[in-house]
């Protein structure tokens, strides 16, 4: 009896370490991609090249994620979750720091090509490792959790854009991004291989290809999705504090006041809609978010106060990221247990990749828009489209990860 006691509380602690592991990695990578959302106008003001030239450097590291979704999603895959999660994070923060140190545009725009690397790789692993450790009945309400290390990665780079950059400007925020590094070296000694990762791994290269093949059709529905997904929420997130700033007026230290509040409504939407996903199903409380977000639009770009638009940032990044929460468990449920790594962080970073134009085209519109028309007009379009790519997809939840069962 004491036996099973102590195996009990070793796997539990095992899982919060794992949920621990795969929240922090998401959420400093988050840190480190928002800093430069934070900071758009004073980069581009420091190289003399246009905001919109800045936005196109967020692109680039949108459209390089796919490769590291792809490279260390199939080391994920065959030599397990804990190395592969490592090394990524190590790889991310050192770019981030370098980029800090870029002595001009060009540079700048390399390095944030390769921190997309850095990201693209993080996700699909930190996701089936948590995924993959965690109870069925909770996977939800943790999927939620870990998506939402993102928001709160936002809410972290809004904090430092406040507090630092006044004082120090832009450069010192990319040095600090430069922490999760340290991340690393606890994921390694804390965290355990998956058993799900043990029962699928496979060292023949052959029968992992034709896998990926024989699943052709549902890796372009969740390409299709996750490309929707993004345009969503980079439509909603990256061009914001511009957009506060540029039309709004707000000061630098309103623009993170009012992002930090948005991004505690996005931390508790995930939470909720997380949740509601265990008990009403994966689509339904997708959609439901989605439907909201449309609805909201308006009061988002439009409010035609302070009050309001505090209001319409919060909200709209509860239902945006209500949706997002439900990401993680909705397509590691649909994926193939031998490819579990690699097929949902591939087709994400794909999805990314078709989605990385938003934030450029919102930027380039506003130029001859303004930016509340912009934003409104691409918002409401990604959204009506991923209600129904959302609402007519397949689902699996609740299946078990384990051979065995």
């Amino acid at each position: 009896m004491t036996t099973s006691v102590a195996a009990t509380a070793a796997e539990r602690a095992n899982q919060r370490n794992a949920v621990l592991a795969g929240f922090l990695g998401w959420t400093l990578d988050a840190f480190d991609f928002f800093i430069l959302v934070m900071v758009l106008s004073a980069v581009a003001k420091d190289f003399h090249v246009s905001r919109a030239d800045i936005a196109l450097a967020l692109t680039a590291s949108l459209a390089t994620r796919p490769v590291g979704a792809f490279v260390f999603g199939v080391i994920a895959d065959r030599w397990g979750r804990r190395v592969p999660m490592v090394g990524v994070i190590i790889f991310y923060s050192i770019v981030e720091v370098l980029s800090g140190l870029a002595p001009n545009y060009t540079t700048f725009l390399i390095l944030r090509l390769l921190f997309g690397i850095g990201m693209g790789g993080e996700w699909g692993v930190g996701a089936s490792l948590v995924m993959e450790t965690v109870p069925v009945k909770w996977r939800g309400l943790l999927s939620g959790l870990l998506q939402e290390g993102y928001a709160l990665g936002y809410l972290l780079a809004a904090v430092m854009y406040f507090t630092v950059f006044p004082v120090y400007g832009w450069r010192v925020l990319f040095f600090i991004g430069g922490l999760p590094a340290l991340l690393s070296l606890w994921v390694m000694v804390k965290v355990q291989e998956p058993e799900s990762w043990q029962e699928h791994k496979t060292t023949d290269w052959r029968a992992y290809g034709r896998e990926i093949a024989s699943h052709w059709k549902l890796f372009l529905y969740l390409v299709l999705l996750m490309a929707m997904m993004n345009m969503i929420s980079h439509g909603t997130q990256d061009m914001y504090p511009t957009y506060l700033q540029q039309q709004r007026h707000f000061s630098p230290e309103a623009t993170a006041t009012i992002t930090i509040i948005s991004m505690v409504g996005a931390i508790l939407g995930g939470l909720i809609f997380g949740l509601f996903s265990d008990r009403g199903g994966r689509r339904k409380a997708m959609v439901t978010a989605v439907v909201c977000a449309l609805v909201l639009v308006p009061l988002w770009v439009f409010a035609p106060g302070t009050p309001l638009i505090v209001l319409g940032a919060f909200l709209m990044q509860f239902m945006v990221q209500g949706a997002w929460g439900v990401i993680p468990a909705h397509i590691n449920e649909l994926s193939p247990g031998s490819l579990r790594a690699f097929f949902p962080g591939f087709a994400y970073q794909l999805g990314v990749l078709i989605a990385s134009s938003i934030t450029y085209l919102e930027a380039l519109l506003a130029e001859h828009l303004t930016y509340a028309q912009s934003m409104g007009l691409l918002a409401s379009l990604v959204l009506i489209v991923g209600m129904f790519v959302i609402g007519l997809g397949p689902e699996a939840k609740g299946v078990s990860f384990r051979k065995a069962h």
